[in-house]
């Protein structure tokens, strides 16, 4: 048992702090964002034995964070619209900057990527160097490139077509 609690406080010591930015850039929140760091760091303990090294740990660890993100945006989407009063719900939109709604929207546009897509632009925004993403995902820096482009493209498009909603 220490070995595996040695091995999970070095993976939590290098990974927690990419983690942890990637929860706040779907939360928005500090308290939400230290909630889903945990929440996704007890995903990884618990299934840390089922672990079969066929992507790099990073990886998989982005992977559970980032699903675990994406079910607590649904999940509050669910809360807001069954608790707010409309009178409410209309005062909470209005006191939202147009900077806070723009990343908000940004977010909502790569939730609607492909995993592998979500997972690579994560690490982009983290300011991941481009070759560990290439390592990290196991495709070459010069496809990297090109996927990361039309990564953009893609986002670019979905940005657009949620603005004019």
């Amino acid at each position: 048992m220490a070995a595996k609690d040695d091995a999970f406080r070095q993976i939590f010591e290098a990974n927690s702090k990419k983690i942890y930015r990637l929860c706040y850039g779907y939360a928005g929140d500090e308290d939400a964002a230290n909630d889903l760091l945990q929440e996704t760091f007890l995903k990884v303990w618990q299934n840390l034995d089922k672990f079969r090294n066929q992507a790099m740990l990073s990886t998989w660890i982005y992977r559970i964070a980032v699903n675990t993100c994406l079910t607590y945006l649904r999940s509050e989407k669910r809360q807001a619209k069954e608790e707010l009063t409309p009178q409410l719900a209309e005062v909470q939109r209005e006191e939202v900057s147009e900077k806070n709604e723009q990343v908000a929207l940004l977010y909502k546009c790569i939730s609607k990527l492909e995993e592998s897509e979500r997972i690579i632009i994560t690490m982009v925004m983290d300011e991941v160097p481009y070759p560990e993403i290439a390592e990290i995902s196991g495709i070459s820096e010069g496809n990297l490139r090109v996927k990361i482009y039309r990564i953009k493209q893609k986002l670019t498009d979905l940005y657009n077509h949620y603005e004019r909603l």
